[in-house]
């Protein structure tokens, strides 16, 4: 059985992301006195628990420039940048300043905007496809709120219950 490359792009950004964030919770365990509150995640990439941060994240940007590699689509490029940044921050961790700088905010910024590009594409972001989560009812529920009871917007009954269930995720 042959398996599409999308189907391959996804597990591979799958695997990466995954043993990410299993090695990511482990380095917040092992580094002395880290705290999400006081602390930048690039922290965890010297000291202590460096090898480990570090080796992961760059095994995951491996990972994801290969899927974007296999993806071919429109935004393959997007997600080939955010692979290059994150293996680019595990190869200049936080104290080589500048470049890691640099990677990190290459891995940030193309990450945000391959997401936007990405349900814009796939028309995931103003709620045009049933699976996707309605922007619209989010802008339409604090327009509701700001005017109160004055019946100034209408709500569907399709999107109060798609902002019901993807409320309670």
């Amino acid at each position: 059985m042959m398996l599409n490359r999308t189907k391959v792009s996804g597990y591979l950004i799958l695997v990466g992301v995954s043993q990410f964030l299993l090695f990511f919770i482990i380095s917040e365990i092992l580094y002395p006195n880290y705290s999400v509150k006081y602390n930048y995640i690039s922290d965890l990439g010297v000291g202590k628990t460096a090898i480990i941060f570090n080796t992961s994240i760059v095994i995951m940007g491996i990972l994801v420039i290969i899927a974007s590699i296999l993806l071919r689509a429109n935004y393959s490029p997007l997600v080939f940048l955010v692979g290059l940044g994150a293996a680019l921050v595990g190869i200049f961790p936080e104290n080589t300043g500048l470049p890691h700088l640099i990677a990190s905010l290459i891995t940030f910024l193309f990450g945000g905007i391959g997401a936007l590009v990405t349900s814009i594409k796939r028309n995931y972001f103003w709620g045009g496809s049933s699976s996707g989560f309605s922007i619209r009812c989010i802008v339409k529920l604090k327009l509701n709120l700001f005017y109160e009871d004055r019946g100034v917007v209408e709500i569907t009954e399709n999107e109060l219950l798609r902002a019901r269930f993807f409320s309670q995720l």
